[in-house]
């Protein structure tokens, strides 16, 4: 199993950029594929994107496609969302996640999980 910590987060202004990132620790294989997600308050947990541990294919909302991208770094088993022209709507809480096998875009398939890191995005 692996640990995940997710950091980046924080307050920037509407059309910023943030950068978050996900250390993962434990056990990884090279089937691994690595998701973001987010939840607001009385939500659930939605996709983000989603990305295979070599880094080869990326998956996105179709919310953040355009926005965001998320990307891998195998020798310092991180990932990361780079997350530019921020909205107001984006202020929720993202979590990394993690599972065994091909890339997924729902909650239910991701075994592990990270604590979560808060984005708020002023207007």
């Amino acid at each position: 199993q692996v640990q995940l910590v997710e950091s980046g987060g924080g307050l920037v202004q509407a059309g910023g950029s943030l950068r978050l990132s996900c250390a993962a620790s434990g056990r990884t294989f090279s089937d691994y594929a690595m998701g973001w997600f987010r939840q607001a308050t009385g939500k659930e947990r939605e996709f983000v994107a989603a990305i295979n541990w070599s880094g080869r294919n990326t998956y996105y909302a179709v919310s953040v496609k355009g926005r965001f991208t998320m990307s891998s770094d195998n020798a310092r088993n991180t990932v990361y969302l780079q997350m530019n022209s921020l909205k107001p709507e984006d202020t929720v809480v993202y979590f990394c996640a993690a599972r065994r096998g091909v890339v997924r875009t729902t909650t239910s398939e991701f075994a592990s999980w990270g604590q979560g890191t808060q984005v708020t995005v002023s207007s």
